[in-house]
């Protein structure tokens, strides 16, 4: 049994305060039979947080400067100037030896046994070579899994380590398995995916080493034709079809994923209403348009400003775990354009409201049956409502994870009106 807890039952904590409750137990899964309260032994590992202990978003492991400094700049790309300027300013303290000045907070794991049964000694076999860790802790979400950048002592970043460590993230690890597998048969000449370094088991844990895409290389202009392109391709990659809604193997597959929502929610569960809610709405949605054919493709299932960058040669995309063949084709640019618009601080509702209006514009590229745009978008609704009820992302404290406040509601509104 894994230390780390699916998800808190209270909705009330904060960000900081579930951040560091995760530090806590990822601490433990990677190394086992450790302290980190000061208890003599030998010293495991050492790591400075970051930005301190009360906010933990980065564990940067201590005792090479270049590593230190790599972990930082080689991680993710800011998405504004000022994070940008943040993370350079954090970088050149640690490569400098300034960092004590103004990061306080360390790490430090001892054992009295040695610590032999690591992360860091799991992956150093399973990838042949020396490697050091850094440890990425991010915002509260029902699939938040530990994240590992795994840096040779040269300072190159080798790859990146995901750990499934409950049902949920087991289960969404071996689908990124699956998913870049079946990706690394097909030529795509407009994405580029991360292959597979190890995949495998570690102590109860799904692990999966993917190669790093090169995010730290200059940026070129993304522009709307190279995104079109690029997500047109993913959505060919396994093949197209066509057929009516209501006999489609996608509509079957999601009615049998709202029936699955159904049976495990509760009369007393708190998402007992939005589950009633949305399971209406969908069905009500496909007898509508029944006899509407649509064409079906994969898509990204994730496919959002955070997680691609664009380079001269190439756009890079990562985070395959919601990969799926077989659904109406334009998902990835709703989705898209909906996750542009929340990360802009845009309202969700009005962000939401409007993506459908949009739906037109944005499924363009993807020749879908004309008039069926809109009927995609709400489609594309119900299907991200479910993946968030299943998840139960309220309960792991998601900022909106609550979908009667913004999806729902108008999901609701233009099925009743069509």
């Amino acid at each position: 049994m894994s230390p780390i807890s699916t998800a808190p039952a209270q909705l009330t904590q904060s960000d900081a305060q579930l951040r560091g409750q995760f530090l806590r137990e990822v601490l433990q899964l990677l190394y086992p039979q450790c302290s980190s309260t000061g208890e003599p032994g030998t010293r495991v590992a050492e790591y400075v947080v970051i930005p301190d202990a009360r906010r933990p978003k980065l564990l940067v492991p201590l005792g090479s400067r270049r590593v230190a400094a790599a972990a930082v700049r080689r991680f993710a790309e800011p998405q504004s100037r000022l994070a940008k300027l943040k993370r350079d300013a954090v970088a050149v303290a640690l490569q400098s030896g300034a960092w004590p000045a103004v990061l306080r907070d360390r790490v430090r794991l001892t054992s009295p046994a040695g610590g032999g049964d690591t992360i860091d000694a799991f992956l150093r076999e399973a990838l042949g070579t020396d490697v050091r860790v850094s440890i990425h802790i991010g915002p509260a979400r029902a699939n938040r899994k530990p994240v590992l950048q795994l840096i040779s002592p040269d300072g190159q970043t080798i790859g990146f380590a995901k750990l499934g460590v409950g049902p949920l993230t087991r289960r969404l690890v071996r689908a990124e398995t699956a998913a870049l597998s079946a990706l690394s048969h097909v030529q795509l000449s407009e994405v580029t995916v991360p292959s597979i370094l190890h995949a495998g088991q570690w102590r109860g844990t799904q692990v999966l080493v993917q190669s790093a895409l090169p995010v730290w290389q200059a940026r070129a202009a993304l522009t709307p034709a190279r995104l079109q392109r690029a997500m047109t391709e993913v959505a060919a990659a396994c093949g197209l079809t066509q057929g009516w809604l209501a006999t489609s193997p996608y509509w079957a597959d999601l009615r049998n994923r709202l029936c699955q929502l159904e049976a495990d929610t509760a009369a007393a569960d708190r998402a007992a209403p939005e589950v009633a809610q949305l399971s209406q709405a969908a069905r009500f949605l496909v007898e509508r348009c029944s006899e509407l054919s649509l064409r079906y493709g994969a898509w990204h299932g994730d496919w959002a400003p955070w997680n691609m960058a664009n380079l001269a040669g190439s756009l890079l995309v990562w985070d395959w775990e919601r990969f799926t063949p077989g659904v109406p084709l334009g998902f990835d640019a709703v989705h898209y354009d909906l996750q542009r618009q929340l990360q802009d601080g845009v309202d969700p509702q009005t962000a939401v409201e409007s993506t459908v209006r949009r739906a037109p514009l944005l499924l363009e590229p993807f020749e879908v049956v004309p008039g069926s745009a809109e009927v995609v978008a709400l489609l594309y609704l119900a299907d991200l409502a479910t993946r968030y009820l299943s998840d139960r992302q309220a309960e792991a404290g998601a900022r909106l994870g609550v979908l009667g406040t913004w999806l729902l509601p108008v999901l609701i509104r233009k099925v009743a009106h069509l």
